[in-house]
């Protein structure tokens, strides 16, 4: 069983990690809406730090198919709970959903989810019946989804392909070494290959993955990670700084330097990801649809400086 490092003291933020918070009262007509339509979002059940100022801009990541998850990855705040005792699907969810969107006026929307491993597919239709409703109110509108693994069940992950959303994002949170005491259900060389097949199945959906850096691995490790995404066909890389959410959860083992992000985004210039978003603060659905067209404008550019 791999040892998780744990110490009984919060760590003190360096300079470079301190900064003004948005106001609550911002977000106040982004919090009605989640609870009158009664939405989870990620931001809220993993403990953001990027909550107040995305919800002050009425935007979230709407998280499906409840709030309890079925693994225990020792850097999430998502409460965890048994396989057999966790609730059904609400089969409303999705139309919530799409209620919540348009009265937030959003023409990019990412959904994700616990894992669900209890459920039949992993709950891949419920992420397909939340983009059907989606493109229903909106059909001009973006969707990204942020999806777990479904355990390798390439079937289930067809559904979610088959639902043509415009971004798939599946991150691979860390670098393979540290997977049994961060991830321990999660299977590195299973990610990677969902990655592939999704590119595989449909190459105008851009794919996305990130990491969080401070957990125990190397900058050495991290290239290799790079070049592992590359290799598979991933379009997007985001690389954030790991903040340990309680004293329970595993500890910050390095705080990584500005420079060094700006390093991460060079790397990631010179492997040909069409986009990389790389800083202290940045999480894998932080500021997407910038992340988006960031990638999209850097296509542009790089197609006219390509000799005829």
């Amino acid at each position: 069983m791999a040892i998780v490092p744990i110490s009984p003291e919060r760590q003190r933020l360096p300079k470079w990690m301190k900064r003004r918070l948005e106001t609550k009262t911002k977000s106040a007509h982004t919090n009605e809406v989640l609870r009158r339509e009664g939405l989870v979002t990620v931001c809220e059940e993993a403990t953001c730090p990027n909550r107040h100022e995305c919800y002050s801009k009425n935007v979230a990541t709407f998280m499906l198919m409840g709030d309890t998850c079925t693994r225990t990855c020792t850097f999430c705040d998502v409460k965890t709970g048994k396989k057999g005792e966790l609730p059904g699907l609400d089969a409303s969810e999705p139309e919530r959903v799409a209620r919540a969107v348009g009265e937030l006026g959003l023409d990019f929307v990412v959904l994700t989810s616990v894992n669900r491993d209890d459920l039949p597919g992993g709950g891949a239709q419920h992420f397909a019946d939340t983009i059907a409703a989606l493109r229903r109110l909106n059909p001009a509108g973006l969707v990204e989804v942020l999806t777990p693994d479904f355990c390798g069940d390439w079937q289930a992950l067809q559904v979610v392909i088959d639902a043509a959303p415009d971004v798939y994002n599946h991150n691979l949170e860390t670098i393979p070494r540290l997977y049994r005491a961060v991830r321990p259900q999660a299977r590195y060389d299973r990610s990677l290959e969902l990655l592939r097949r999704v590119k595989q199945a449909n190459p105008r959906i851009w794919t996305k993955s990130g990491i969080m850096v401070g957990l125990g691995e190397n900058d050495d490790e991290i290239r290799v990670l790079m070049e592992d995404l590359r290799a598979n066909g991933v379009d997007i890389f985001t690389v954030g700084q790991y903040l340990r959410p309680s004293l329970k959860h595993h500890d910050i083992l390095r705080f990584v330097s500005p420079e060094q992000f700006d390093r991460y985004r060079e790397w990631g210039e010179e492997l040909g990801f069409a986009y990389v978003a790389s800083g202290p603060y940045v999480r894998s659905s932080y500021f997407a649809e910038e992340v988006l067209k960031g990638a999209l404008d850097l296509r542009k550019l790089r197609a006219a400086q390509s000799p005829a």
